[in-house]
């Protein structure tokens, strides 16, 4: 007999908000055994501490606000504006940071792959935007 995965059911509403290791407003939502979903937020103004991951990639969507996403692989780096509709990825091994504009805060929703292993997959680098 094949075991199944169980349904699973969440409002954003009813997800805790915890911080993730670079300091960003984290609500964990559903997840399977390829990947979880979260969204992360960040006031107006607020700055995120740089990482690298060590073993997962994200796909991130702008759901509301403004502010600015670091990456670097290698030799290339970007500043990308984030904007509401704006979908991005971050490769596994990309150092990145990410900030809210100071008029106003920016929502993402973010799918990880494979799922957030915990607070040791993230790894502090330096970025360019000093936080508070």
């Amino acid at each position: 007999m094949q075991t199944r995965t169980p349904f699973t059911t969440l409002a954003l509403a009813d997800a805790p908000v915890v911080t993730a290791p670079d300091g960003s407003a984290v609500r964990p939502l559903a997840g399977l055994a390829g990947g979880g979903m979260a969204t992360f937020r960040l006031e107006a103004g607020q700055v995120a501490a740089a990482v690298i991951h060590r073993t997962v990639e994200e796909i991130w969507f702008v759901t509301e606000g403004r502010g600015d996403l670091w990456r670097r692989q290698g030799d290339r780096e970007e500043v990308t504006a984030l904007q509401a509709g704006l979908c991005l990825t971050i490769p596994v091994g990309t150092a990145f940071q990410f900030r809210a504009a100071a008029g106003e805060g920016v929502t993402i929703v973010a799918v990880t792959m494979p799922p957030w292993p915990g607070p040791d997959e993230a790894v502090p680098v330096e970025g360019p935007w000093a936080t508070a």
